[in-house]
């Protein structure tokens, strides 16, 4: 492959371009470097001694060494057709030969120290980004010995220029300490269409502490990966870095700033004027990276940022407040979420699809107990791969009740579905009334959940049971339960479910054949029983009792439409996960509790076929557990194995490499949600001095 050439001609190793692609753009290209012609540009390129400064976004961190590719501005357009006219009467920056190499932590690299030259008489001053090299005096190199070695992690050092007419030890006293501004070319201006992100903490409890202000930290840009670690230092041991001058050891004269978690420290050294700024870590536009990171680690996880601030402040660890967490988690964290969520939805559309019809279960949860509940989530999950295919949040002033939350829910959800072609060959629900209605209108076929019949029987059976004229029936309690779920999941058609349901009654009177030819003999082997007590009497009054709330039309016509195949206790695990993300005693807004649903959705189907631990002989693993619904009877659960984040990690690289660099598109995304009114919009309003004053205390009537 040929090395890319200049169409000017230049000779040297400069950055090459191609030309854009965008049209408009590269039609202003064409018409500076090939006036008047029409011809291909497919494999012609400039270099970058025909762009102006302004042209580029790192000119200063290849002025100061740490970069070696020049990059191009979004727009930019070469502008200078013979470089050698265009150029400066200042000369390049070249080492010095006559100085000896110093090493700094801030590049890790031996570098000879610089000076630009320059004709005039007045000095040059510079102001060099983070992380360069400091320019010593000739007086200073001579106290040193050997290398030296700064202890910051992330520095700005600034120096001087030297004239022609200028000594060394002139150019040590020329030494200025100038900010580096975020929209000085290069150092990463804050982007157009990103919204200026001023997150002002609150001041410091100290006096005596400065105060980091937006302004003054939209001038630390720096590139980062936010993959970094971190640790937890002491400010002590941060001061004693910067105590001590590097150069002529003399004290040296130390502020802080602070914007939560980000600090800075300025040091200048009141006997050689040594400067330099140390930051604690990145910073883009004005916004300090750890602390957008924090919120986001928080949310992601489905934290509570209270209670992280009330940790913080327990171990006085310094972290931003929570308006600034609110401010991250509207402009950043929940478009986020909210992008990632369709985007992995579409995936399982898509993936679906071929199958055209698919078996379904649904129920909903509601945010709070009792039927007062402010808003219900309603779920559908793919029975086949056990992972939930869409939520909806309904509010309960949109549906005129909490009550009708459950059908208005099913209803968008399969709306959904149906919009990406995915039609319900069966659904398994609960066995709520408006569910069933809207089901037999929309022509959907429906099954009950196994688990929820027998709960509902248990209870009455076992309320039944302490009378005392009905003990016996205390010995029939599990086998009764287990009757249920075998008459379910041994039979496919319902009409034979409801036959092996009605031989229960039979069963328990010692009688084992059966008028039904669908079931016509129990399915257990022939034995005789010599204990007489323990079956019902034909004829008494607990076997009418049994037989009325058994076999009543409700429950049988309940057996006849109970799942053979699927169940919905999945969905237990998935509200239990909801409640970690989503708390009962938490009320949120709408776009929030939505978020939480959605990142509790992504958390499950991550995790949803988590296989079974074994030891490192391959045996499987279980725990013994006494759980208060068996009465403390041990149980044998298995143990799964550890589950993963890896949504956590998308949504971190989400945040940092899209959704922060262009948030508007990610926010209108978000913001073409209807969002219902909250409920005390339908509320009057009366001033609050009124309020007031109609306030009369309980205990203190005046």
């Amino acid at each position: 492959m040929s090395p890319k050439k200049c169409v000017f001609g230049c000779e040297g190793k400069f950055s090459m371009y191609g030309f854009p692609k965008n049209p408009a753009l590269r039609d202003r290209w064409i018409q500076f470097v090939f006036p008047g012609q029409k011809r291909s540009v497919a494999n012609a390129f400039v270099c970058s001694r025909h762009f102006s400064d302004e042209c580029f976004i790192n000119k200063a961190q290849v002025d100061a060494g740490f970069a070696h590719r020049l990059l191009l501005k979004d727009g930019a357009v070469p502008v200078i057709k013979d470089p050698s006219h265009e150029s400066s009467t200042s000369t390049p920056v070249t080492a010095r030969e006559d100085l000896p190499l110093f090493k700094h932590t801030e590049c890790q690299t031996e570098r000879r120290p610089t000076v630009s030259v320059k004709v005039q008489a007045n000095p040059l001053k510079i102001s060099v980004g983070v992380q360069c090299t400091f320019v010593p005096s000739q007086k200073s190199v001579a106290t040193q010995t050997g290398h030296l070695r700064s202890k910051g992690t992330r520095a700005t050092v600034f120096s001087a220029g030297v004239s022609t007419e200028n000594t060394q030890a002139e150019t040590w006293r020329n030494l200025s300490f100038t900010p580096v501004k975020a929209s000085t070319p290069g150092l990463g201006a804050t982007p157009a269409k990103r919204p200026r992100m001023e997150f002002l903490e609150e001041k410091d409890d100290d006096e005596g502490d400065s105060f980091a202000e937006a302004s003054e930290v939209s001038g630390m840009e720096v590139s980062c990966d936010y993959t970094d670690a971190k640790y937890i230092v002491f400010e002590s041991s941060l001061r004693e870095l910067f105590e001590t001058c590097p150069l002529c050891k003399h004290n040296c004269n130390v502020q802080r700033s602070r914007l939560g978690t980000f600090v800075s420290f300025s040091v200048v050294c009141n006997h050689c004027q040594y400067a330099k700024k140390w930051q604690s870590q990145p910073v883009r536009g004005s916004t300090p990276v750890g602390n957008l990171q924090m919120s986001a680690a928080v949310y992601f996880t489905g934290g509570s940022f209270i209670q992280m601030n009330e940790i913080c402040r327990a171990m006085n660890l310094q972290i931003h407040n929570y308006n600034t967490f609110r401010r991250h988690a509207r402009m950043l964290l929940e478009p986020a979420i909210f992008h990632k969520w369709k985007m992995d939805q579409q995936a399982m559309f898509q993936q679906l699809q071929p199958q055209g019809k698919i078996a379904l279960s649904g129920n909903m949860r509601a945010d709070s107990t009792g039927h007062s509940a402010k808003s219900g989530s309603y779920t559908l999950m793919h029975l086949e791969s056990n992972k939930i295919l869409d939520i909806q949040l309904v509010q309960s002033n949109e549906v005129g009740g909490s009550a009708h939350m459950e059908k208005e829910g099913l209803r968008r959800g399969l709306d959904l579905l149906e919009s990406n072609q995915l039609h319900a060959e069966y659904i398994v629900t609960d066995r709520h009334a408006r569910v069933q209605k809207y089901l037999r209108e929309r022509v959907i076929k429906q099954y009950y959940d196994v688990w929820r019949l027998e709960k509902g029987l248990s209870k009455k059976l076992k309320k039944l049971s302490r009378n005392k004229e009905c003990q016996v029936l205390r010995k029939w309690l599990p086998g009764i339960k287990n009757h249920i779920y075998w008459s379910a999941t041994s039979s496919k058609e319902g009409h034979e479910k409801v036959a092996k349901w009605k031989s229960l009654l039979n069963h328990i009177q010692n009688v084992h054949t059966h008028d039904d030819p669908v079931f016509p003999k129990c399915a257990h082997p022939d034995r005789v029983s010599t204990d007489s007590s323990k079956w019902f009497k034909p004829g008494t009054m607990v076997l009418y009792k049994v037989e009325k709330l058994l076999l009543n039309k409700r429950v049988l016509r309940d057996v006849e439409k109970l799942s053979h195949q699927h169940q919905t206790s999945a969905f237990e695990a998935f509200h239990s996960i909801i409640l970690r993300f989503a708390p009962k005693n938490v009320v949120f807004p709408y776009i929030g509790m939505l978020c939480r649903l959605y990142l509790a959705t992504m958390h499950f189907n991550e995790n949803a076929d988590r296989e079974q631990a074994t030891n490192f002989e391959g045996t499987a693993l279980n725990k013994i557990t006494y759980p208060k619904s068996k009465k403390g009877k041990p149980t044998a659960k298995p143990v799964k194995t550890e589950p993963t984040y890896g949504y956590v990690s998308d949504l971190m690289r989400l945040l940092f490499t899209e959704v922060f660099d262009n948030p508007a598109t990610f926010v209108e995304e978000l913001q073409k949600l209807p969002i219902p009114p909250d409920l005390s919009a339908g509320f009057n309003r009366p001033a609050k001095e009124d309020v007031i004053t109609r306030h009369v205390a309980r205990f203190n009537p005046t």
